[in-house]
């Protein structure tokens, strides 16, 4: 049973799902933006827009932040679709609770720049964070949703070997992990899904492998070596499509020796937690990955002014 606030947003989703019915790139934009644009930034949140490492990006920050200590955030959108525009909602309430900066970057979409254009400006604004903005690893979130979320994880895979240094812990809302699409839930939950038609997930995922094999652990990190990464937070609802590629890269990660805290939520929606201003099961959602968030960073700093 949902409640009375996540039913409204379940079925706002079935109207956005209808008005993208051609799957079109401009329409999903479109439809993604207009959502992030139904809930306005407070006041208190601070938007500085910075080149991370050529990378278009801004940080976010609110009340008290520790200027030390970030999140590192990759947006979800199918690799076609998001932007900041979408996320920095989503963004500041994660900085809110968790007291640390987010920096939410702007990679490269799908169909114009296909794979591996969103994995090179991840890695590139996170080695930027390192060298030129001084964060140490111990003191960084890696996280995101949906298609960030699998990005996520592809990420922390080339940062490991490539010999970088990772960072303390990763967070991933219903990660995107299996572009060969062969989860079961695609055609189970295809009709209970609100949010992400299953045919269109065929469809997005072409459009940013191209010529890749879809299988091309980079593409889907449910079919790397996941050996070595750091502790994973991956939360999912059972009202996906997506919900078979959370369950299963979160028992690959543990086969491969990770600490991996994987959290299925009855009846919950796709990435469930951008949805906290009109759902408690949102907000609920975000606490927890707070609480994730605290286990693993050490606060040590002075707070900012």
């Amino acid at each position: 049973m949902v409640s009375e606030g996540m039913e409204r947003v379940i079925n706002l989703l079935k109207q956005f799902s209808e008005s993208t019915l051609d799957f079109s790139v401009e329409s999903i934009r479109e439809g993604l933006d207009q959502l992030g644009d139904m809930v306005k930034l407070p006041k208190d949140v601070k938007c500085e827009t910075v080149d991370a490492g050529g990378v278009p990006a801004v940080w976010i920050s609110t009340p008290g932040v520790l200027n030390e200590q970030v999140i590192l955030y990759l947006h979800g959108g199918g690799y076609v679709a998001g932007s900041i525009k979408s996320h920095e909602n989503l963004a500041a309430r994660l900085s809110r609770v968790s007291k640390l900066r987010v920096l939410l970057i702007d990679y490269r979409l799908a169909p114009e720049h296909i794979f591996p254009a969103a994995i090179e400006d991840s890695t590139k604004a996170y080695r930027w964070l390192v060298s030129n903005e001084e964060i140490l690893p111990k003191d960084m979130i890696i996280g995101g949703d949906s298609a960030g979320g699998g990005l996520t994880i592809a990420t922390l895979v080339k940062l490991r070997d490539d010999g970088d240094k990772l960072p303390v812990a990763a967070v991933c809302l219903s990660p995107w992990t299996d572009l060969a699409v062969t989860g079961d839930s695609i055609k189970t939950n295809a009709d209970i899904d609100p949010f992400v038609p299953a045919v269109a997930v065929e469809i997005m995922a072409k459009l940013y492998y191209g010529d890749e094999d879809a299988k091309n652990p980079l593409v889907s990190p449910l079919y790397a070596n996941l050996h070595g990464l750091p502790p994973l937070l991956i939360q999912v609802g059972t009202a996906e499509v997506l919900l078979d590629d959370s369950i299963r890269v979160a028992d690959r990660a543990k086969a491969a020796g990770v600490d991996v805290q994987l959290e299925i939520w009855q009846d919950m929606i796709h990435v469930f937690a951008a949805f906290a201003e009109w759902a408690p099961e949102g907000q609920q959602g975000i606490e927890q990955i707070n609480e994730f968030i605290q286990k693993h960073i050490k606060k040590e700093y002075l707070v900012a002014d």
